[in-house]
């Protein structure tokens, strides 16, 4: 379904091929043990290591003074954000190559209000599912905002989207419908689109959630990446909980035709078919790392490398700027690719 529903999008709006959708992984940019905590410092490193590999010039940074684009005041501030209205309008161009898409997860924002109400499991008639529902949205809803606000103080342009003001709905939790009208517009606009796991009507349902991970895989289908990245708050995929002294980190997976996959690299486990042990938390209703894996291999069966890797890092940003391959060993992460 979701390969006719990629099919029939029109694919010539956007202003050339997408280079990278970003996962911003809801474990890495916020604090998961405390509701609705964002991680400021790794929200700030990623927003600017992503404006870093999106510069088009050759140093650090497209310019040497950030056109920051939050002109909001936030509570607490003292006196109204400064515009400087004059040196902006003079700015020729951002120096940015801003064809990213950004998707992130929801972490301690939602997760809560969605499994304490079972907004995940449908049924609308019942009051707490319908006040969940619109709980989850707010909470997500305001993660976004603040992600985006990140973004704009980096100088990226950046616009949130939501799935369910777009009119994203899924079939018994399978992506039914994605308009992606928006997300075209803005790539071909200039903009980087910013889109998050959230709360969508179900036809068989009424409801439940759609995580950015399978966002990530339609969008993937839809825009043809050069390369898709997953920032987490683990260095990558491990055989078993990183928690877990013996975990081992798999440095590359590769994905057949079919859907299966094997281990590469490490040699010691090369050849093992059987899968990674999986731990997910109690609250977490998107199914953690198990949803992470599946989704990125079918991204990989369309022949586009998949980089998963720890947030915050040198490693995070060779990742977002491509700068990564089977034979980077001084690179820590997990490459998932296409065996053929």
């Amino acid at each position: 379904m979701a390969e006719e529903m990629a099919q029939a999008q029109p694919r010539l709006t956007a202003p050339r091929s997408v280079r990278c959708i970003v996962k911003l992984g809801g474990a890495a940019i916020t604090n998961k043990g405390e509701l609705e905590s964002i991680n400021e410092e790794n929200l700030r490193s990623a927003c600017a290591q992503l404006r870093h590999a999106m510069s088009e010039s050759d140093g650090d940074g497209a310019m040497e003074k950030v056109l920051g684009m939050d002109w909001s005041r936030k509570p607490g501030d003292p006196v109204d954000p400064a515009v400087d209205a004059e040196w902006i309008a003079g700015i020729a161009r951002l120096g940015l190559d801003t064809n990213f898409v950004v998707v992130h997860g929801a972490g301690s924002f939602g997760h809560f209000q969605a499994s304490r109400s079972g907004v995940h499991k449908g049924g609308l008639h019942s009051t707490l599912v319908k006040a969940g529902f619109v709980a989850t949205r707010i909470s997500v809803t305001s993660l976004n905002q603040e992600i985006v606000r990140a973004l704009a103080r980096e100088g990226i342009p950046s616009v949130g989207m939501s799935p369910f003001a777009c009119g994203w709905s899924t079939q018994q939790r399978k992506l039914a419908s994605a308009n992606a009208s928006q997300i075209f517009q803005s790539l071909h606009a200039g903009f980087v689109p910013v889109l998050h796991g959230d709360a969508v009507l179900d036809e068989l349902l009424d409801c439940t959630i759609l995580s950015g991970d399978v966002i990530i895989r339609h969008l993937a289908q839809l825009l043809s990446p050069k390369y898709v990245v997953f920032l987490t708050d683990v260095h990558g995929v491990y055989d078993r909980p990183p928690t877990d002294s013996n975990a081992v980190l798999l440095r590359e997976i590769e994905v057949d035709d079919i859907g299966g996959w094997s281990i590469v690299k490490p040699a010691l486990l090369q050849g093992n078919t059987k899968g990674v042990e999986i731990s997910v938390a109690a609250h977490d209703t998107t199914g953690g790392m198990e949803t992470k894996i599946l989704e990125a291999a079918v991204i990989a069966r369309l022949g586009i490398d998949v980089y998963i890797t720890k947030a915050g890092t040198e490693h995070s940003l060779r990742a977002l700027k491509g700068d990564v391959s089977t034979d980077s060993e001084d690179w820590l992460g997990t490459i998932i690719r296409s065996s053929k």
